[in-house]
């Protein structure tokens, strides 16, 4: 597997301590800077209020294959939680395009922490990235 960054995260955040717990629960101001090689797969990117992000969580353990979620007191499996600490720490970020300026986006709701590495970024879509159950689905 080769994975490249394709750009980097400018953020309010320092450490994991400054970060919210998901990025929908503040509205700091992130700035995303993609690398000059991968600046035109943002063509035409300004037509879109929501991206989702993908980010390499890089102060993250990797080492946790259990964790206790914050306000929970039983500990799970990080499979089944938003840790950040997971074998392969890759942070997802459904974020809301403030304003784009060639190869910098400014967004709202990202949870990364500066200077993390960006991996890839994907239109979000409600259509197919939002679940709607219907009576009698299990979830």
């Amino acid at each position: 597997m080769n994975l490249k960054p394709i750009g980097v995260v400018r953020s309010p955040f320092k450490t994991q301590i400054d970060a919210p717990r998901q990025g929908r629960f503040s509205d700091a101001v992130s700035e995303i800077v993609i690398f000059d090689e991968y600046a035109d797969g943002l063509y035409k990117i300004e037509n879109f209020r929501y991206l989702i992000v993908l980010y390499w969580m890089d102060r993250a353990s990797r080492e946790k294959l259990r964790v206790i979620p914050p306000g929970e007191s039983e500990e799970r499996g990080v499979f089944t939680t938003r840790s950040p600490s997971r074998p392969n720490p890759i942070g997802l970020c459904v974020v809301e395009v403030l304003e784009v300026e060639k190869n910098r986006l400014k967004v709202r709701w990202l949870d990364a922490l500066d200077n993390s590495p960006v991996i890839d970024i994907k239109m979000y879509s409600p259509e197919i990235d939002c679940v709607n159950r219907h009576a009698g689905q299990q979830p």
